[in-house]
Protein backbone atom coordinates (compact mmCIF):
# COMPACT_ATOMS: atom_id res chain seq x y z
CA UNK A 1 0.00 0.00 0.00
CA UNK A 2 1.42 3.53 -0.92
CA UNK A 3 1.27 5.42 2.59
CA UNK A 4 2.31 8.34 0.44
CA UNK A 5 -0.60 8.44 -1.87
CA UNK A 6 -2.94 7.93 1.49
CA UNK A 7 -1.57 10.77 3.28
CA UNK A 8 -3.43 12.80 0.42
CA UNK A 9 -7.10 11.55 1.86
CA UNK A 10 -8.01 13.69 4.73
CA UNK A 11 -11.18 13.40 7.18
CA UNK A 12 -13.30 15.87 9.86
CA UNK A 13 -16.09 15.22 11.41
CA UNK A 14 -17.14 19.06 10.42
CA UNK A 15 -15.87 19.14 6.62
CA UNK A 16 -17.69 16.93 3.82
CA UNK A 17 -20.05 15.29 6.46
CA UNK A 18 -17.40 13.57 7.97
CA UNK A 19 -16.45 11.65 4.48
CA UNK A 20 -12.80 11.17 3.53
CA UNK A 21 -11.59 14.16 1.06
CA UNK A 22 -8.87 14.92 -1.32
CA UNK A 23 -5.87 17.35 0.23
CA UNK A 24 -7.90 19.22 1.76
CA UNK A 25 -10.10 20.67 -0.70
CA UNK A 26 -13.37 19.49 -0.11
CA UNK A 27 -13.14 16.87 -3.04
CA UNK A 28 -14.62 14.01 -1.51
CA UNK A 29 -12.75 10.22 -2.88
CA UNK A 30 -16.48 9.03 -3.31
CA UNK A 31 -16.75 11.73 -5.40
CA UNK A 32 -14.17 10.63 -7.50
CA UNK A 33 -14.94 7.42 -7.44
CA UNK A 34 -18.02 8.31 -9.38
CA UNK A 35 -16.35 10.54 -11.85
CA UNK A 36 -14.05 7.68 -12.70
CA UNK A 37 -17.04 5.26 -12.79
CA UNK A 38 -19.01 7.22 -15.08
CA UNK A 39 -16.94 6.32 -17.76
CA UNK A 40 -14.44 9.18 -17.43
CA UNK A 41 -10.39 8.53 -17.35
CA UNK A 42 -8.24 10.54 -15.18
CA UNK A 43 -6.57 13.03 -17.85
CA UNK A 44 -10.52 13.68 -18.42
CA UNK A 45 -10.62 14.14 -14.40
CA UNK A 46 -7.48 16.19 -14.85
CA UNK A 47 -8.69 18.35 -17.24
CA UNK A 48 -11.98 19.24 -16.28
CA UNK A 49 -10.45 19.97 -12.45
CA UNK A 50 -7.44 21.52 -13.01
CA UNK A 51 -6.77 21.66 -8.99
CA UNK A 52 -6.98 18.09 -8.78
CA UNK A 53 -3.24 15.92 -9.65
CA UNK A 54 -3.44 12.21 -10.74
CA UNK A 55 -1.77 11.30 -7.55
CA UNK A 56 -5.21 12.09 -6.32
CA UNK A 57 -7.07 10.13 -8.44
CA UNK A 58 -4.75 6.64 -7.76
CA UNK A 59 -4.86 7.46 -3.72
CA UNK A 60 -8.73 8.10 -3.99
CA UNK A 61 -8.83 4.40 -5.95
CA UNK A 62 -5.87 3.16 -3.41
CA UNK A 63 -8.67 4.62 -0.19
CA UNK A 64 -11.60 2.40 -1.57
CA UNK A 65 -9.68 -0.55 -2.16
CA UNK A 66 -8.23 -0.47 1.19
CA UNK A 67 -12.08 0.26 2.72
CA UNK A 68 -13.35 -2.58 0.30
CA UNK A 69 -10.84 -5.04 1.80
CA UNK A 70 -12.28 -4.21 5.31
CA UNK A 71 -9.14 -2.48 6.91
CA UNK A 72 -8.64 0.79 7.77
CA UNK A 73 -6.10 4.04 7.74
CA UNK A 74 -5.57 3.01 11.75
CA UNK A 75 -5.10 -0.62 10.54
CA UNK A 76 -2.64 0.43 8.84
CA UNK A 77 -0.77 2.56 11.14
CA UNK A 78 -0.58 -0.03 13.93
Amino acid sequence: MNSDLLARITSHPEICHSKPYIRGMRWPVEVIIDLLGSGMSVDEIIEDHPELEKEDIFASLQFAKLVLSGNSLLDLAS
